[in-house]
């Protein structure tokens, strides 16, 4: 399995990407609820971290090692997992009064350039290696490429520690940067996916846009009451 990643990390990417679709075409209430649950958690644990980690510092003049790095990379992977459940959840914010003001055949037109220039963006931070077919001069190869330099390298973050019992069956005490960086791949995989799926939705007319409708205002207005309830 080893030497099937590190050979062909990309290969693997799009089986994951793939394999979440069909679970999320099969079971899409599962799914929502999950990456709602994911999404929690995340935003628990940064919370309680900083808060356990002031109530030291100030408190007891102590601190937990690696506390700032952990909640760094916890916001990272909020980020990356977050901005496709944005698209999914149609909650991202943008600016479309001029091309509302366009015919119907030209807001189209926008709207599906607006989602494939997404799905483009995502694709190119993923992997830019194919543009070198259009001249293109790249170091690197993106996010995957990264990824895999990280583990196959192998070597630990700056404070973040393995526990005790796992110190051992991982190799080393620092906690790896793949397994931190892995959200960086898999969260962009989700995003091109999701992004693919607004254009399609868009090109069946199931939505309008990639972004929320209206800017801000609207979108604020609509859910300024859900805390209450």
């Amino acid at each position: 399995m080893y030497e099937l990643v590190l050979n062909y990390p990309t290969a693997f990417l799009l089986g994951f990407v793939a394999l979440y679709f069909v679970i999320d075409r099969l079971a899409p209430q599962f799914m929502a609820s999950f990456e709602e649950i994911f999404i929690s958690l995340i935003l628990a644990a940064m919370t309680l971290t900083a808060f356990v980690q002031v109530v030291l510092r100030y408190g007891f003049n102590s601190g937990m090692q690696g506390a700032l790095e952990f909640t760094r990379i916890l916001f990272a992977w909020l980020i990356l997992f977050g901005m496709s459940y944005a698209v999914r959840i149609n909650a991202h914010l943008g600016i479309d009064s001029l091309i509302r003001a366009l015919p119907a055949r030209a807001f189209r037109f926008f709207a599906l350039f607006g989602a494939l220039a997404a799905l483009l963006y995502a694709v190119i931070l993923i992997n830019a290696d194919w543009l070198k077919v259009l001249g293109a001069s790249t170091r690197g190869g993106g996010a995957v490429d990264y990824w895999w330099k990280m583990y196959r390298v192998g070597i630990g973050l700056d404070d973040l520690m393995y526990p005790g019992f796992m110190a051992e069956w991982a190799g080393q005490v620092r906690v790896h940067r793949w397994v931190a960086y892995l959200i960086l791949p898999v969260g962009l995989g989700l995003f091109a996916m999701r992004c693919l799926q607004a254009f399609v939705g868009i090109l069946r007319g199931e939505r309008d846009l990639i972004i929320a409708s209206h800017e801000a205002e609207e979108l604020v207005a609509e859910n300024k009451d859900i805390l209450k309830d």
